[in-house]
């Protein structure tokens, strides 16, 4: 059982996390800069590019893109140095300078043909070193010494196992194994010191400090060259030393040592020899064998690796601690109290001493979520999400097991009591007998209460996310809600805070910041906050932070790191931008859950999601960037680019109208993010949106000219300079004088033809418009006569519709002056007895029988109906006259009944002759007799 309780207590207690603070890092694997991986030496030009020599060549860095150059005779580069404008490199059998062309590119010239002497058989060229006018190229075997002024060399022995040589004030060192220190003095090797330690171990750095040599050897360990011999230097780092072979080293601008080993990262070593931080892959580096160390004009380290590149930016504002464990985790809350430094997390309660190098130590029983540390009445509490701790020293307390303590704040009307936001509502912690409880949780009120402010002593407004704002009074016991007014919620991520003695309450949703005024008992628009925090390219994103200690509100954006504190001479406040990257913002964890808080002095902690980063406002400096143009060149598809030289004005041909520029700001600061933006005159009317991607191409620009502006801007800062090339696009062949001064004379002489072809064309068409018109007229002539003829015809039919007209009153006529014989007739033969009346009755015959009655219906039938008699005759020749009376009756569609009279017989004889006439013309039974004449 025993066993048990120390395994348990040992694993609580055994929880700790690395707590080094360490400078932003960023890390180069050889898969971004596409080389090899080991990198022997690195410089910087005027211009702020890094150059590395490489196993695969040398490397150009210039902050945006790395560019890489093939050695001369494709061996490793282990050396390089940047002089002036030229780039010295020494390789094996090699050794040279690079100079930039036209087109920006660097082109290599060869040293060796200067030399009087042929070069040791298999040398490499690991240093290179100026003095004064002179260049030193060191191999192992010897030290090539190259004067710039006249180009003479002169060439010392010196054969080791280290090519190492040191510019100590204009006095050049090298050693020499087994026999000591050397100096060259005239061109001639002179021995400084042989004494057993610098014969016997490797002597890796020679720097003065007050006017003192101080040596620093392979194997650890640091000494002075004094009159009467070294001396050692005890340092603190000696124990550290003693453990590790150092292979680089350089002393920094500042007077410290930075250290670079074989497998165990780099130490930076103070001017006392403390040990300031010790850094490692487990830290950030890509590798532990530090192959070479520089550091650049804006004070950066540069490490060269056995695998990949770093650089530490030792001069940031920053520092990091990043649990790459996750042994740490989310970091919301952080305090230092009473010499200790505690840190909340979402894994528990952390601490470790104050201003130390010490591993964090979870706090036994605070597993769990940590949301906030809070100073009150000189005791610390812990707000957890399984309630409040009371912190003594390395334990906690729990005195609260109301679940999930957003945050604790005092209430001046009781010092007695504290007011604590939940996850269901408001509850008090109670002073009795100096000793802090949980007393009891406020009636009336269960939702969650994160941001909550209070406006008088008994009135406070609590903050829902999701509910919206409550303005509440509570009863002066602090037991009930007495009155709870509810306004909705105004979006996911509002915040509440007071700040400089007002009540804020941020809406990142409609993007404004408010304040409650206690004579509207309403929150108002705050212009002022909101134009600070929602302005220009600052919209807030998450919640607003203020810092009591301080008097600062902190907000975030994705580019910046916005404070504001009051002004100090008049109402308007101060306000500061820090500029951070986008991926930075992301690391903070869930928006509306950014933390930072004040730690000492004038350094802040920011909370995030591995860890956090340490903000020092004393080291924000003011710096200006200066961007510049790279690389211009045209594109053409399926084929490689071709240079433009930068240096003038391009003139390029029609077909090069497919351009693109690379361009770059030389900054190595990780938090430091470069955007650019671009406009080219004459294509352009303003400036593009602001963009990452440093290059651009235009395709099929038209001829003409042009001039290319860029410029960057890093966080709120635009570079002091706008880079611009101009160009021009010459008009294609069939643009230029002579061709258009052709396209007239070709234009003139098609017009002249077009003109003689139209006259030709236009006499043709006159001709064929004569001759239709001719045909035209005689068509209308035509049309007119045929015209005329219908009008005949019509006349004709009118007079044929006229004369069957006639026709048929005359048959009609005749037809009642028959029948009204035949009437009297037969009213006569009642008294045909008397002479006289048969004498009437054969006048009557001879009426109804008169010859001269068919002879003018028959003319006035055949005005009527041409040849209908004759085509009938023709049909039928064995005809009667009687048979045609009755086919000309027929004809007129007359009735039996109407045609008797007319052949003075009965309707009875008229069937007989009908039947009669069907036979003679042979008729079908189904056929119509009348119908057949009327068809015919």
């Amino acid at each position: 059982m025993n066993l048990k309780v120390f395994l348990i207590i040992f694993l609580f207690n055994g929880i700790h996390a690395i707590a080094q603070e360490l400078p932003p890092i960023t890390t180069y694997p050889p898969e971004q800069y596409q080389a090899d991986n080991q990198n022997w030496m690195i410089s910087q030009s005027s211009d702020k590019k890094i150059y590395i020599a490489n196993n695969s060549g040398l490397l150009e860095f210039d902050g945006a893109r790395f560019k890489l150059y093939n050695s001369p005779n494709s061996s490793v580069i282990r050396s390089v140095k940047v002089i002036d404008d030229l780039v010295y490199t020494g390789c094996y059998m090699e050794f040279g300078y690079w100079q930039k062309n036209e087109l920006g590119s660097l082109v290599y010239h060869s040293l060796i043909p200067k030399l009087n002497e042929p070069l040791i058989d298999d040398e490499q060229f690991w240093n290179i070193l100026k003095v004064g006018d002179w260049v030193l190229f060191q191999s192992l075997d010897r030290i090539y010494s190259y004067n710039t002024l006249d180009g003479s060399f002169r060439i010392i022995d010196s054969e080791t196992t280290r090519a190492q040589i040191f510019n100590v004030d204009n006095e050049v060192y090298f050693q020499k194994p087994n026999e000591g220190i050397f100096k060259i003095e005239n061109g001639n090797p002179v021995l400084v010191s042989k004494d057993s330690i610098f014969a016997d171990r490797i002597v890796l750095a020679i720097w003065k400090i007050d006017k003192k040599l101080l040596f620093i050897f392979e194997k650890g360990g640091f000494c002075f060259l004094e009159e009467d011999g070294p001396k050692k230097w005890n340092i603190q780092a000696d124990k550290e030393l003693e453990k590790v072979t150092l292979f680089s080293s350089i002393q920094l601008s500042d007077g410290s040592f930075a250290l670079g080993t074989i497998s165990n990262g780099v130490y930076h070593i103070g001017r006392d020899g403390s040990v300031i931080n010790k850094i490692n892959k487990e830290k950030g580096l890509h590798n532990n064998t530090i192959l070479s160390l520089f550091e650049d004009i804006d004070h950066n380290l540069w490490l060269g690796l056995d695998n990949g590149l770093s650089v530490i930016n030792y001069n940031s504002q920053f520092k990091e601690f990043n649990d790459l464990k996750g042994e740490v985790g989310n970091v919301y809350a952080a305090k230092i109290f009473n010499g200790l430094f505690y840190i909340g997390t979402n894994q528990g309660l952390f601490y470790k001493e104050a201003d130390s190098q010490d591993s964090f130590t979870l706090i036994n029983g605070t597993q769990g979520q940590v949301w906030c540390l809070v100073e009150q009445d000189h005791a610390l509490f812990c707000g957890h999400n399984r309630g409040t701790f009371l912190v003594k020293n390395k334990t906690a307390e729990l005195i609260s097991d109301f679940p999930g303590t957003w945050d604790i704040k005092n209430i001046e009307a009781n010092n007695s009591l504290l007011l604590q936001g939940n996850y269901e509502g408001l509850s008090i912690l109670e002073k009795t007998n100096g000793q802090w409880s949980f007393r009891n949780k406020i009636k009336g009120f269960d939702f969650s209460s994160r941001f909550f402010e209070f406006t008088d002593d008994l009135e406070i407004i609590v903050n829902n996310e999701y509910k919206g704002i409550y303005k509440i009074t509570v009863d002066p016991t602090f037991n009930t809600i007495i009155n709870a007014n509810n306004k909705p919620a105004n979006g996911f991520g509002s915040s509440m805070v007071t700040y400089d003695d007002k009540v804020l309450y941020s809406q990142n949703s409609n993007q404004h910041i408010l304040m409650y005024t206690k004579d509207q008992h309403n929150f108002v628009v705050d212009s002022v906050l909101t134009n600070i925090f929602y302005g220009k390219d600052n919209d807030l994103q998450g919640i607003l932070i203020p810092d009591y200690d301080t008097n600062k509100l902190w907000g975030f954006s994705d580019n910046n790191i916005i404070y504001t504190t009051p002004g100090k001479f008049s109402d308007t406040p101060e306000t500061i931008k820090i500029s951070i990257p986008r991926n930075f913002r992301r690391s903070m964890g869930n928006s509306g859950f950014e933390y930072i808080t004040h730690l000492k002095d004038n350094t802040f902690l920011i909370g995030g999601s591995d860890g956090y980063t340490t903000l020092n406002l004393d080291k924000i400096k003011s710096q200006t960037h200066t961007i510049q143009i790279t690389e211009a060149y045209n594109e053409f598809r399926n084929a490689p680019k071709v240079g433009i030289v930068l240096d003038k004005e391009a003139e390029l041909h029609s077909r090069e109208n497919n351009i693109g520029f690379s361009f770059s700001v030389p900054n190595y600061d990780k938090y430091a993010e470069v955007i650019y933006q671009y406009k080219l005159d004459g294509l352009d009317t303003g400036w593009s949106d602001w963009f990452s991607t440093p290059n651009i191409s235009f395709e099929n620009l038209s001829f003409g000219e042009y001039t290319f502006k860029v410029k960057a801007k890093i966080g709120d800062q635009e570079s002091r300079n706008t880079a611009s090339f101009k160009f021009i696009i010459n008009r294609p062949w069939y643009y230029s004088n002579v061709a258009i001064a052709c396209y007239i004379l070709i234009i003139a002489l098609i017009s002249f033809i077009i003109h003689k072809l139209y006259k030709s064309y236009y006499r043709r068409q006159h001709k064929r418009l004569l001759k239709e018109n001719t045909k035209k007229l005689k068509r209308k002539k035509l049309k007119a006569q045929r015209k005329i003829v219908e009008i005949k015809n019509e006349q004709l039919r009118q007079d044929i519709a006229n004369k069957n007209r006639e026709l048929a009153i005359s048959t009609m006529s005749i037809i009642k002056k028959n029948e009204f014989l035949s009437a009297i007739r037969d009213q006569l033969k009642e008294n045909a007895d008397n002479p006289k009346i048969k004498s009437v009755i054969r006048t009557i015959n001879q009426n109804i029988n008169n010859v001269d009655d068919w002879t003018f219906f028959e003319e006035a039938f055949n005005n009527a109906d041409k040849d209908f008699l004759k085509r009938i005759k023709k049909l039928h020749p064995d005809l009667t006259p009687n048979d045609l009376k009755l086919c000309a009756y027929l004809r007129l569609n007359l009735s039996s009944k109407e045609i008797a009279p007319l052949l003075n017989i009965s309707v009875r004889s008229v069937e007989v002759k009908r039947y009669r006439l069907r036979k003679k013309m042979q008729l079908q039974h189904e056929s119509g007799l009348t119908d057949y004449i009327l068809n015919l």
